[in-house]
C-alpha cells in the first residue's frame, strides 16, 4: 500500500503531516464520518480452510476459535483474531466525542483511517491552553485511537500540541502517561473511559507547570549534547566513546533544531532551555525522522517508536530540571 493514511479529514490549518480533506468548522459527526473515510463497518466471518485431498478439490473445514474481520464496503480482510476479540467500529470512535463537542466545548480537528482500516482515530481540542514565555502557546487535545488487528488497544490519550511547530506530546505526570487503555478482550465503555479521563484532563495545570519549569531551566552546551545522547542513543555518554554516535545523523539534526533551526527555537521559552531540548526532539520525531513516508512517520509518532522516543525525551528533560 503506497499510503498508510487511507483517508482523513481536518478543520482549520493543514495538519503537520500535510494530509486530509479540509472541512468547515463545527461539522456534524455524520459529515466527519464521510470525509474522514470512516463510513463503513467492521464485519466478522468464521475462519474456514480447505484441506488437501487426493483426486478431488478437498473439503472445507471451519476453525471456530478465530474469526476474520473485514470491511463492509470493500470486503477487504483486515485481520484474523480470536472469538473473544471485541471490535470497535469507526463510528464509535467519532461518537465518543459527540457529547464532548456538543456540551463540553471540545472541537474535533482531525480524524481518519490508517493502514486501510486496521487503525483509526479522532483528535479533538479540549479548550485548555497555556502560553509560555515569548508567546509560546501550547493547547490541550484528546486523541482516541484503536485498531482491529491487535496492534493497538483502544486508547484515549490527553495530548499537547505546541502551536508554533505542531509538535505533539503525550501528557505525563510523575513519569506515567495519562492514557486510558482498553484491551480488545474487554468491551469498550465510552462513559467509563470519560470518567477516568476526567482525572487525567485535570492534570493539565500540573503538567504545564512542569513545562514552565523546563522553560526556566537554562542549559549548557555539554548538557544539551548529553541530553540528546541519552534520548536518541538510550545510553549514558562516556567521554571519548564514539560508539554511541552511531545515530550521528539524528544527533546532528536535533542539535540544529535546538540551536535555532527548529520552528519556535528562538522563542524566549525555548532558546537555550530544557523546553527547547524537548521540542527539538519532538519536532525531529514528528517532522524530520526518517520514514518510508509521511504517513509512516505519523503512525510512529503517535503509536510507535517515535512515541517512545518522545516519552524518553520528556522524562529526561524533567530529570534535568529536577
Amino acid at each position: 500500500m503506497a499510503h498508510l493514511v487511507q483517508q482523513m479529514a481536518y478543520v482549520g490549518e493543514e495538519p503537520w503531516h500535510g494530509l486530509g480533506n479540509r472541512l468547515p468548522s463545527k461539522q456534524p459527526l455524520e459529515v466527519w464520518q464521510q470525509e474522514a473515510g470512516m463510513n463503513w463497518q467492521i464485519n466478522e466471518s468464521p475462519v474456514r480452510f480447505m484441506s488437501d485431498s487426493i483426486g478431488s478439490l478437498g473439503s472445507i473445514h471451519s476453525f471456530p476459535e478465530q474469526k476474520v474481520l473485514y470491511r463492509s464496503d470493500t470486503k477487504e480482510a483486515l485481520s484474523v483474531v480470536s472469538q473473544r476479540y471485541q471490535v470497535i467500529q469507526p463510528r464509535e470512535v467519532l461518537e465518543f466525542y459527540r457529547d464532548l463537542t456538543e456540551i463540553s466545548g471540545y472541537q474535533l480537528e482531525t480524524a481518519g483511517v490508517l493502514k486501510g482500516g486496521k487503525k483509526f482515530w479522532a483528535l479533538a481540542r479540549t479548550g485548555q491552553s497555556t502560553t509560555l514565555k515569548g508567546n509560546d502557546q501550547v493547547n490541550g487535545y484528546l486523541l482516541l485511537a484503536t485498531s482491529c488487528d491487535g496492534t493497538l488497544a483502544t486508547t484515549a490519550t490527553p495530548t499537547t500540541i505546541r502551536v508554533v511547530c505542531n509538535n505533539t506530546l503525550t501528557i505525563a505526570v510523575n513519569g506515567a502517561t495519562q492514557a486510558i487503555k482498553v484491551p480488545h478482550s474487554t468491551r469498550f465503555d465510552a462513559q467509563l473511559v470519560k470518567q477516568q479521563l476526567g482525572i487525567a484532563v485535570s492534570q493539565w495545570d500540573g503538567f504545564m507547570y512542569r513545562m514552565k519549569t523546563l522553560a526556566e531551566r537554562k542549559v549548557k552546551s555539554h548538557e544539551a549534547m548529553n541530553y540528546f545522547l541519552r534520548v536518541l542513543c538510550d545510553a549514558q555518554p562516556v567521554p571519548g566513546d564514539l560508539s554511541v554516535l552511531s545515530n550521528e545523523r539524528a544527533l546532528k539534526k536535533v542539535h540544529s533544531l535546538y540551536d535555532g533551526q527548529g520552528r519556535g527555537a528562538e522563542l524566549e521559552a525555548a532558546k537555550g532551555t530544557a523546553w527547547g531540548l524537548l521540542n527539538a526532539v519532538t519536532e525531529y520525531v514528528d517532522h524530520e525522522r526518517r520514514a518510508r513516508s509521511t504517513e509512516y512517520r505519523m503512525d510512529s509518532a503517535w503509536f510507535g517508536q517515535g512515541a517512545v522516543i518522545k516519552q524518553r525525551a520528556l522524562d529526561t528533560a524533567l530529570l534535568l530540571a529536577a
